[in-house]
């Protein structure tokens, strides 16, 4: 922070010289030696210089394993002007190492580092030499470092040792403070990477320096007022006089040197709303330190609370986010890192993800803890697209060691985490771990009962004595939760370990099934929240035909093996798709393939949609005691690599099925339909804060022609604003004999919400009467297209053209990134026009040449 000085300016503030760009990178025989860009990690330097290909290609995560067990040094020299030279104290600051490092300059060690999550500074006041200085990184490799962590702890194991063998990753990741599924987990590589992740500079200054800025908006309810709290952290070498001048522009509001700063009375703040609930205003804020030029940040005013009350006719407690004071259902998906090696992520790969989440009128997105705490600019754009973020603390899955500098490393991390983060309105609530409680209590790892207190003491030391204190000490504006999933205040009272985490009458559950048939409404938990469920798929083939070649695409192939991280992962998606669908049966094996990848994107779409409308039609309904659910984030938004996942946006940012459905299931106003006992039922679910009056429009339409065999309206209902209504309820049998020529094998029910004027409300939606596999009537639907420019820049009509009714229509324009306004569709008539909005220049014929498109009646 601070101003950059230019040489020859009068040396007043913080003189900074930047260490990025060119290093010198060598290995521990020095058999390699190739000059590196910091920031950066040694897989892509090596790769760079052409000294490996790709490390996501095929097999190569297991050819390139050497790497991350060799030990790396980093090199670089850098002169420092002598005025600044002159100054009173000079610090080294690295804002991350990747992980375990001994660092030198001019050959004198200057400090270590342990945590790739922490920023370290190191002071080198009088180390600098009037020519060139030598600064030297030497990178010790994290899977031997995390060995020998683990085979020092011998009073007791802390489990897991090592990931299942299907995962061919390395052990004992839970001794380092690194990313955790950098040892590899079950959508994802091992690449336990090594590097200089983040910038390096050196800053020079005679009294004082920034180190950090906060504010923390906070609201008085009593006097319906606002004060921005702002902090400053200085790192001060001599005492000093200065001025601190804050202002909000906008407000008009100014302070000097008084660090509460109350807005002028005259002027009504406007609100930070979440996407969906109303708009996004981010204030200027500047921050001016005398000498030190001036700072602007975004401030935003919201509040933020969890509420876990009683609730009527349900024992247990409710658990729903309230923003400005108005409950607010969370839909969204869980984020794990963009890529292997952070180095390669780009503001684009990160824009494409968050604006497709919104695109899915997503409100939150879930940073999930075996990953990286993301980058700035992840939360600033979360600010400007309304996306609510749960961050979870780096620790996931596993028990942790408690050593006393274990557990120093961790509070320094989460006290810069939580210092760089509080200001961003998007971020709605910490959470200190991923499952942790929930492995303790559920006995994941086969601890003996006489030794269980001493891993809860462990726990509690660690999630709530450290991390908990440090996070309320700093940031007293948002709900913390220990774990995820929890029982929130009930694990607090049961010492912190609840007896069942998963307790659908508390809390946060995760839930997942494979081979029970997904249709079945009734197995899924009634839960007060759902932050994670889902179902894998496989990406499509124009993703993993970058890291593949054509004997590999066959689904028995060793490449789908190797790829599949997750235990028995590819025939789970097989045996959920065969309960309901033919699976491909095309005597070619490059179309069965293709084939083959559809139809497990049609089993996790389905899946995923009939799951999260019954999270949604949950909301108000209280069934045997159980219900209230007021948050669905499936798992998982995004993939690190090419391969099988539960994503629903590919490695490089094509939509699978999944997303495509994401936009309706998730829409403010949502119609779902469902079958209990003999009945349909439609469910008007809104999001709104007024009621709304809507009809539903209720049709039957056969399998083999393109009139609706019948068409029902229901009278006059009145949505419940902010709840789920039942709108429409009627025998099926009934309705089958009503319409005469209907079984439940010929027809399937469509339907939507429209206002009493006639106009449409909800996104079209549909329910079969029985699966699909025994449809009759169901015909190949010859389907033919068309494409033409629509006259806006890089949008196109492409008009389909059928001589049958057609199911989960899909488009694939392989490798021309965009995607289209439907996709994965039912077409009941003749022609249909999508759109296809383009990411970059293409043409229609670029496009025809291109298109693929499937519909389920095609791949047997």
């Amino acid at each position: 922070t601070g101003l950059e000085r230019h040489e020859g300016e009068p040396s007043l503030g913080v003189d900074i010289i930047s260490l990025n760009g060119k290093w010198q990178l060598m290995n521990s025989n020095s058999s390699v030696s190739v000059s590196a860009e910091v920031p950066g990690c040694v897989h892509t330097t090596l790769q760079r210089q052409g000294f490996i290909s790709d490390p996501y290609y095929r097999f190569n995560d297991l050819a390139y394993r050497w790497i991350s067990l060799d030990n790396w040094t980093y090199t670089t020299s850098f002169s420092v002007p002598s005025h600044v030279r002159g100054k009173g104290k000079a610090v080294l600051v690295f804002e991350g190492v990747d992980t375990v490092s001994t660092i030198s300059l001019n050959g004198l060690t200057i400090g270590k580092t342990d945590n790739m999550f922490r920023r370290y500074d190191f002071d080198v006041t009088g180390l600098l030499k009037d020519e060139e200085n030598v600064l030297q990184v030497w990178i010790m490799s994290a899977v031997t470092y995390a060995s020998q962590r683990s085979h020092a702890h011998t009073e007791y194991r802390v489990p897991p040792d090592c990931p299942p063998p299907v995962q061919k990753g390395e052990c004992h990741v839970n001794f380092i403070r690194k990313a955790q599924s950098s040892f590899s987990w079950d959508w994802g590589p091992s690449f336990p990477t090594l590097g200089i992740w983040k910038g390096v500079r050196l800053e020079v200054f005679n009294t004082s320096r920034v180190l950090s800025y906060t504010t923390s908006p906070k609201y008085d309810s009593k006097h319906s007022s606002w004060t921005v709290e702002v902090e400053l952290f200085f790192d001060v070498f001599v005492a000093s006089k200065g001025l601190v001048h804050l202002s909000i522009p906008l407000l008009q509001s100014e302070a000097e040197f008084q660090l509460s700063l109350t807005p002028g009375q005259s002027k009504n703040v406007s609100l930070w709303w979440p996407f969906g609930h109303g708009e996004q205003f981010l204030y200027y804020l500047t921050i001016d330190v005398s000498l030190e030029g001036g700072e602007t940040f975004n401030v935003a005013f919201r509040t933020v609370e969890l509420v876990q009350e009683p609730i009527p006719s349900s024992p247990g407690l409710s658990f729903y986010f309230r923003i400005n004071g108005k409950p607010i259902f969370l839909k969204g998906s869980n984020w794990i890192p963009v890529h292997a090696f952070q180095d390669q992520v780009t503001t684009d790969m990160i824009t494409i993800l968050l604006r497709s989440a919104q695109k899915a009128n997503m409100n939150a997105l879930r940073v999930w803890g075996g990953g990286v705490y993301e980058q700035d600019i992840f939360y600033s754009l979360c600010d400007m697209y309304g996306i609510m973020i749960w961050q979870d603390f780096m620790f996931a899955c596993a028990l942790y060691p408690t050593e006393k500098d274990f557990i120093q490393t961790v509070r320094e991390e989460v006290t810069q985490q939580v210092r760089r983060l509080k200001s961003h309105p998007s971020v709605v609530i910490w959470s200190g771990n991923n499952e942790n409680e929930a492995a303790i209590a559920t006995d994941w790892f086969n601890i003996p009962v006489t030794v269980r207190p001493l891993y809860v003491k462990d726990y509690v030391h660690l999630y709530v004595e450290n991390i908990r204190d440090i996070v309320l000490q700093e940031d007293s504006t948002r709900p913390f939760l220990v774990s995820s999933p929890t029982n929130g205040v009930e694990s607090e009272k049961e010492g912190w370990v609840a007896k069942d985490p998963y307790d659908p009458h508390y809390g946060d559950t995760h839930y997942y099934s494979y081979y029970k048939d997904c249709w079945d409404w009734t197995a899924f938990p009634h839960t007060r929240f759902a932050s994670e469920y889902g179902f894998q798929s496989w990406p499509s083939l124009s993703t993993l035909s970058k890291v593949s070649v054509s004997s590999d695409w066959d689904f028995s192939s060793n490449f789908s093996a190797h790829r599949q991280h997750h235990e028995d992962g590819n025939q789970q998606m097989l045996k959920q798709a065969e309960l309901h669908y033919i699976l491909p049966n095309s005597t070619d094996p490059l179309q069965k393939y293709r084939d083959t990848i559809y139809i497990t994107q049609v089993m996790q779409a389905q899946c995923v949609k009939i799951q999260t409308e019954f999270y949604r039609r949950s909301r108000s309904d209280i069934v045997e005691g159980k219900g209230h659910t007021m948050g669905t984030l499936y798992w998982q938004l995004n993939d690190i690599w090419q391969g099988p996942s539960w994503s629903s946006v590919e490695f490089g940012g094509k939509w699978k099925m999944l997303h495509y459905w994401a936009t309706d299931f998730y829409a403010p106003i949502l119609s779902a339909g469902v079958e209990d006992k003999g009945d349909l039922l439609i469910y008007g679910v809104s999001d709104k804060v007024v009621i709304l009056y809507s009809c539903s429009q209720v049709k039957l339409h056969s399998w083999s022609s393109f009139n609706a065999v019948c068409s029902l309206e229901s009278n006059v209902t009145t949505i419940k604003a902010g709840g789920s209504t039942l709108v429409f309820q009627h025998s099926i049998s009934a309705l089958l004999t009503q319409c005469g020529n209907c079984t439940r094998r010929s027809c399937i029910v469509t339907f939507h919400l429209s206002s009493p004027e006639g106009q449409m409300i909800s996104p079209h939606n549909h329910i079969f009467l029985s699966s699909p596999r025994y449809a009759e009537g169901l015909q190949k639907p010859n389907i033919t297209f068309t494409v033409k420019d629509t006259g806006i820049v890089q949008n196109f009509f492409v008009t389909l053209h059928c001589s049958f009714p057609a199911v989960y229509v899909w488009l694939d324009v392989d490798n021309i990134p965009g995607h289209f306004d439907v996709n994965g569709f039912l077409m009941l008539s003749k022609k249909s026009t999508v759109i296809f909005g383009a990411w970059r220049p293409t043409t229609a014929e670029e496009i025809t040449s291109n298109l693929h498109i499937t519909s389920l009646r095609d791949v047997y």
